[in-house]
């Protein structure tokens, strides 16, 4: 990740190129915005552009963001595979900030990115800034891009004003210089905005045992035969996953065995359909088993994953919650894990990903959402955010959604005797393309249960 500017750079209103402003408007005769620009990715050629931007406004009004674009330009890759935006960082807020994709004919560039503002980021007021937009776009296939070319790159890692990144209030410029060609084309968006009545997917595990037909029916899946993760030789049980009632409502429950040698483990997962937007689950960790000997190295999960069709495939991605309460990968004790994956290769081993982790007991109910949109990858525990993640770990492919419980190879402590440890799951929820925090999950996953919902899904 990389971590926000802690310096700014002052640039005078004095120093700026007279020639770059447009005359406005009468209606915006007052306003005076000033495009600042740097970047952190300086080469001639690179795998994702990164323009970092400031708007300075030396008018005498405020200006509501929410009506201002800018616009970077630059000269599109073949072959033409699309971009992605992301915000890394911004002052006002990732969640505030906009970005999409336009096309142009016949001048110095073909292409441009139109960043906007929601009403959230609030108003510029005279003889302030906006701080920092730390912004990157790049191709959907992550293939390499030429930037030496483009109207607006300048390899300039220090903030100063630069007329080739344009400024626009409506469809005014009030700042810079356009790099000529036709009018923009029909704006197409890079990635999907937040939709409060998008497509959900909600169940409560309403389910009378693994042969219930609707289980498939609803797209999911329990997993038997062989294969890992887990112990070699390993199976996974479809009979030992159950749905028991608890505390008054049903459950999905995965118990694993093992017996010092042989295990069996357990897993249900969904189809691979799910992209940005919000993942949540109430889940019930455990730190010893239900009978016999404690000690193993066990992982309860809740995660969403794309297959790996190749070594390093950059399609790959991987989000999880792992909790292990007896340690395991070098830990000693209870130990979550928050790990955002690039990609993987098994042989030699090579491990493309980010995490975080909380060294305490999660034994009990938690409440676990994943927020995916804007760029970032967020997770949190009970309300409390506990992991950001985002740059090149943000997921570029539909996955699914999986709970599992299994042992890690060569971590079973000594004993023959027979043990179990076992994973309770209340709900799972998802949201497409909205961002929601802990407490709106609450409040849907609740209304679901006042109407006597228990399964919709209209992803």
């Amino acid at each position: 990740m990389r971590a926000p500017i802690a310096v700014f750079w002052a640039v005078s209103c004095a120093a700026l190129t007279v020639a770059a402003l447009a005359v406005a408007p009468q209606a915006f005769a007052a306003d005076a915005l000033t495009a600042q620009y740097r970047t952190s990715a300086s080469g001639a050629t690179t795998d994702q552009v990164e323009p970092w931007l400031k708007l300075a406004n030396s008018g005498a009004t405020t200006v509501p963001l929410s009506e201002v674009k800018i616009r970077y330009y630059f000269r599109g890759e073949t072959p033409d595979v699309g971009y992605r935006f992301a915000c890394s960082w911004a002052v006002r807020g990732c969640a505030n900030i906009t970005g999409q994709f336009g096309t142009l004919t016949g001048g110095s560039a073909d292409r441009y990115l139109e960043v906007g503002f929601t009403a959230g980021a609030g108003t510029l007021a005279s003889g302030q800034d906006t701080g920092d937009l730390q912004l990157r776009f790049y191709r959907t296939n992550w293939g390499p891009i030429t930037q030496s070319d483009d109207y607006s790159f300048r390899g300039e890692t220090a903030y100063s004003a630069w007329h080739k990144v344009t400024v626009y209030r409506g469809s005014t410029l009030l700042w810079g210089t356009p790099p000529g060609g036709s009018p923009p084309s029909t704006t197409t968006t890079s990635s999907t905005p937040p939709n409060p009545n998008g497509p959900t997917m909600f169940d409560d595990f309403s389910y009378s045992g693994s042969s219930d037909a609707r289980i498939s029916q609803r797209g999911w899946t329990i997993r038997s035969g062989g294969g890992g993760p887990g112990v070699p030789g390993a199976e996974w049980d479809p009979s030992r996953v159950t749905f028991p009632t608890v505390d008054g409502s049903k459950v999905l429950r995965l118990d694993s065995w093992n017996n010092g040698t042989a295990a069996k483990q357990t897993e249900m997962f969904h189809q691979r359909k799910f992209f940005e937007g919000t993942y949540a689950a109430r889940v019930k960790f455990s730190d010893a088993p239900v009978f016999g000997p404690d000690g193993d190295n066990v992982v309860q999960t809740f995660f969403t994953i794309t297959p790996l069709n190749a070594p390093m495939d950059p399609d790959y991605g991987e989000m999880d919650f792992e909790y292990l309460p007896n340690g395991g990968w070098g830990e000693p004790a209870n130990v979550l894990y928050e790990t955002t994956w690039e990609t993987y290769q098994n042989e030699p081993w090579v491990a493309d990903n980010i995490h975080n982790e909380q060294r305490i007991s999660y034994a009990g109910w938690h409440d676990l959402v994943i927020q995916v949109g804007g760029g970032r990858v967020k997770y949190f525990i009970d309300g409390a955010l506990v992991a950001d993640h985002g740059d090149r770990y943000y997921p570029e492919t539909p996955m699914s959604i999986n709970f599992n419980l299994w042992f890690i190879s060569g971590g079973l402590q000594g004993s023959s005797a027979e043990r179990a440890y076992q994973q309770d799951v209340d709900y799972v929820y998802f949201a497409k393309d909205q961002v929601l925090s802990p407490a709106q999950v609450r409040t849907a996953v609740q209304n679901y249960r006042n109407a006597g919902v228990e399964h919709t899904d209209n992803v």
